[in-house]
């Protein structure tokens, strides 16, 4: 007996409850709302006007990150096989320096799931939860770049109220296409080592230039500030030290499905997309590879429960030494850890 046709997605698409559209987003349900927290931003970037190989600009930041949900189905049309349903939340995030409040980044956005297809074949890989999505991240930024990185979402069900171990992340330079360092190195740049105070490394790092001055602190949230530059996660880490997380989400997502390092070439299940850049971007500061995870995170406290929200993010600029052609690609890292708020 020939299987029953699959109906047609209707044209007309009308919102249902509040219900099925939580239902409908599946793992992704609970990043709809207003997020507000703190983290940190690590970018080395060209320095022609200072005349330096690089300048590394080093900021704790504020977040505000404010998520909808579509009320809709999305329809993808399908040719070689047949239509399938997205379901995403749109996203609006507001980035500025903790201390002084200037604005460091704005970044709107979608977040989607897929479902599992045939072609072309794409489904979480064997071993996975059963419960496993395909998600992906669209995102456009003023500085001329957009981008969409897949991935997957995985259920963590229980923790048995303890915390998890994050891995460390590079922040070191290394030459484009070789792998990249292990999380904890400096590179070898002067603007790497705080205990570095000549010219070269001074004079080519944040505060250097900032009006009026802003000191680094020695310590942020008790980790040294070295202990920072050289791998940003840290700070997640220790913002979760004493929480007892119960349940969590683990959303990671790259625009290229592996990830090329010293240890070797790390698939990411289901990584795919890329990064377009504006002519200028290519020329100066080529956004070349986006990676990143995200933990969705639910807290057990002497109130009740939270929901909180943290993540990694690295993106590869690719850009020469000043007066050399020796091309690198230098690790923009950001983190944070934010909480969902009344707003």
């Amino acid at each position: 007996m020939a299987n029953a046709p699959i109906p047609r997605i209707p044209s007309v698409r009308l919102s249902p409850d509040r219900d099925t559209v939580s239902d409908q987003l599946g793992l992704l349900r609970d990043l709809g709302g207003t997020w507000q927290g703190a983290g940190f931003n690590l970018i080395a970037r060209p320095d022609k006007q200072g005349n330096g190989p690089l300048f590394l600009e080093l900021n704790q930041t504020r977040e505000v990150l404010k998520i909808d949900p579509i009320a809709t189905s999305i329809p993808n049309r399908g040719f070689a096989q047949s239509d399938i349903e997205l379901f995403g939340l749109t996203y609006l995030q507001k980035i500025s320096d903790l201390v002084t409040g200037g604005a460091l980044h704005i970044e709107p956005g979608i977040w989607v799931t897929q479902p599992v297809t045939d072609e072309p074949p794409e489904a979480p890989p064997a071993g996975s939860p059963e419960a496993s999505q395909i998600i992906a991240r669209m995102a456009t930024i003023p500085h001329g770049n957009a981008l969409l990185a897949q991935g997957m979402a995985i259920p963590v069900p229980t923790l048995n109220n303890g915390t998890f171990e994050i891995q460390p992340v590079n922040t070191a330079p290394f030459a484009v296409g070789a792998p990249m360092p292990a999380g904890g190195t400096q590179g070898g740049f002067p603007a790497y080592n705080l205990a570095d105070t000549s010219p070269a490394a001074v004079n080519f790092r944040t505060p250097a230039g900032n009006s009026p001055p802003v000191p680094l602190p020695a310590t942020i949230d008790g980790v040294p500030m070295q202990t920072v530059i050289n791998d940003p996660t840290r700070l997640l880490q220790a913002a979760i030290a004493n929480q007892a997380i119960e349940k969590m989400v683990v959303l990671t997502i790259s625009t290229t499905a592996t990830l090329n390092t010293a240890g070797g070439q790390i698939p990411v299940p289901l990584g795919a997309g890329g990064v377009e850049n504006m002519p200028f971007l290519i020329t100066n500061a080529n956004a070349a590879q986006v990676f990143a995870t995200f933990w969705l995170e639910t807290i057990r406290h002497q109130t009740g429960h939270f929901v909180q929200l943290q993540y990694v993010q690295t993106v590869l600029l690719n850009f020469p030494i000043l007066g050399t052609t020796k091309n690198l690609s230098w690790p923009h890292v950001s983190v944070a850890t934010l909480r969902k708020t009344f707003g």
